[in-house]
């Protein structure tokens, strides 16, 4: 699958970009994705019901995703929990072409995926379904995934329920990128490296200026 290159700033919702921001964090360190015991994002039990685990298993051609995650509003979209459950079996024959090249993206890559799709619910209203993959390591190859799920209506209130089940037609991609740019994390009012700062003497009637390169 070809997805396009972006930045972070391609994610629009705000508890998704600090989620993201948190990672982008660990990754900065070593120019890699993080170990999933490192990722502690702040309030993330605020998050819970929009977030699924899934371990990775590298041991075949393809990679399997086993959900290990219950209770989640996305559940309601389905119909049913899937802990325990291989994502693709999940999802079904007819999800999973939407669905499994997107999570292999992000293993093959190591790096963030956000996707935006329209869905419509069991009445017809337009839903837009982001996801936000965000891959983790152990011993170099991607042995975890977090997925960040919201759904938004711009007609105001619409039905989770049988969301992504309810209706014959098929999810229509709007977005589907790979955070592979700008994969740095500035935390408001800081001085980046290789900015100039002046300081300026005032202590006698003549003023002069220090001028300091930060490194």
């Amino acid at each position: 699958m070809d997805l396009a290159s972006a930045a972070p700033s391609v994610v629009k919702s705000i508890k998704q970009r600090d989620l993201l921001n948190t990672w982008l964090r660990l990754y900065a360190r070593h120019q890699v994705a993080p170990a999933i015991w490192e990722y502690q994002p702040a309030r993330l039990e605020e998050e819970l019901s929009d977030l699924i685990y899934y371990t990775v298993d590298n041991s075949t051609p393809t990679p399997r995703l086993t959900i290990q995650s219950e209770g989640t509003r996305i559940s309601r979209a389905y119909g049913h929990t899937g802990k325990g459950i291989l994502l693709e079996d999940y999802v079904g024959p007819r999800m999973a072409p939407f669905v499994m090249p997107i999570y292999h993206e992000c293993i093959a890559r190591g790096l963030p995926v956000y996707s935006v799709a329209d869905v419509d619910d069991i009445y017809g209203r337009v839903v837009a379904y982001e996801r936000l993959l965000l891959p983790f390591l152990t011993d170099d190859k991607v042995s975890h995934i977090i997925a960040s799920v919201k759904t938004f209506c711009e007609d105001g209130g619409f039905e989770i329920k049988d969301l992504l089940r309810g209706n014959d037609a098929p999810p229509r991609p709007k977005l589907r990128t790979v955070i592979d740019r700008d994969l740095f994390h500035r935390a408001p009012g800081r001085i980046a490296a290789a900015d100039v700062v002046e300081f300026a003497d005032q202590s006698g009637p003549a003023v002069s200026a220090e001028i300091i390169e930060l490194n």
